[in-house]
């Protein structure tokens, strides 16, 4: 049985203090996903229904190209834009990539690498492993770390299933080579778990500062709707570092959704508003960890 924690920090959160007394940090997270995604070409009974961003439902028994195409955007052209956006901007982020996707594009694998992302296994299929049984999904992290390793030269020390199972987390800490997961959406700060064969460092993530509501226009319809939803997250938890409670604004990307030509202006005049700004932090997640786990370790 999960234990359930709804108190956290409560009304006092520790101060992180973020690098350079930092008022926020700030992480992008890019996901990479075309190729792992449920379709028949993968051997999965049903075509993908989710985030496929035409509204097209989960087709069982066939394939459909259409949706398919809309995961090889993102990954034939989506992805590159937003890594050139990064790049233009100097912001190093955190790529959320589906092994089984990242092996079927191994130079955008090796690109994101080289320039100055982390890669963070995003498991090795995108589906809901809360329906799959506990010994497939401890091959699957097996392979995940295997061949992450393999095509890019260096583990994952990150992970984010995205839809994670009650054995998740277990499985990871079993492994044994992970500095953290991302399998929460529960805080703005990192916090410790307490798992049988050691403690375990947990960073949120968010489906909410994300840019999953471009999908069928399902809150977002423009880039300047995703800006200002994000602007005034950013700045609400900025407003808060400065008065003695920083925090983490954790930012979810899809490389089909925010990498489209009419989408990606949000991104650009966000990053631009951010970085107008004194004491922000931008961070990778392998950032934090290690920087939780240097100052935040868990008493003994």
């Amino acid at each position: 049985m999960i234990a359930r924690d709804l108190v956290g920090y409560g009304e006092f959160p520790p101060h992180p203090a973020w690098p350079g007394g930092a008022q926020i940090a700030v992480n992008f997270n890019l996901n990479i996903e075309g190729g792992g995604e449920s379709t028949l070409a993968n051997g999965d009974a049903a075509s993908e229904g989710l985030l496929n961003d035409i509204g097209v439902g989960s087709q069982i028994g066939r394939r459909v190209p259409l949706v398919e195409s809309v995961f090889e955007y993102g990954s034939r052209r989506g992805a590159w834009r937003v890594l050139d956006v990064f790049a233009e901007q100097g912001v190093a982020v955190s790529i959320l990539g589906v092994v089984r996707a990242l092996e079927e594009n191994p130079a955008l694998a090796k690109a994101c690498l080289a320039r100055g992302h982390e890669i963070v296994s995003h498991g090795y299929r995108w589906i809901d492993y809360g329906a799959v049984p506990e010994e497939i999904e401890r091959e699957h992290v097996r392979l995940a770390v295997e061949s992450l390793t393999k095509l890019v030269g260096e583990r994952p020390l990150g992970w984010m299933t995205g839809r994670p199972g009650p054995n998740t987390r277990r499985l990871l800490c079993e492994e044994g080579g992970f500095l953290y997961d991302r399998d929460s959406l529960a805080d703005e700060l990192p916090y410790w778990l307490s798992m049988p064969s050691r403690p375990h460092l947990v960073i949120p993530y968010s489906y909410e500062a994300n840019d999953n509501r471009f999908n069928e226009n399902s809150g977002f319809s423009t880039g300047d709707d995703f800006f200002t939803y994000m602007r005034d997250a950013f700045d609400v938890l900025y407003r808060e570092g400065v008065r003695g409670n920083p925090k983490l604004l954790s930012i979810g990307l899809h490389d089909r959704l925010i990498g489209r030509p009419g989408r990606v202006g949000g991104l650009v005049r966000l990053l631009n508003y951010m970085r107008r700004q004194e004491g922000v932090w931008f961070c990778r997640g392998v950032d934090i960890a290690r920087h939780w786990h240097r100052h935040f370790a868990p008493q003994p």
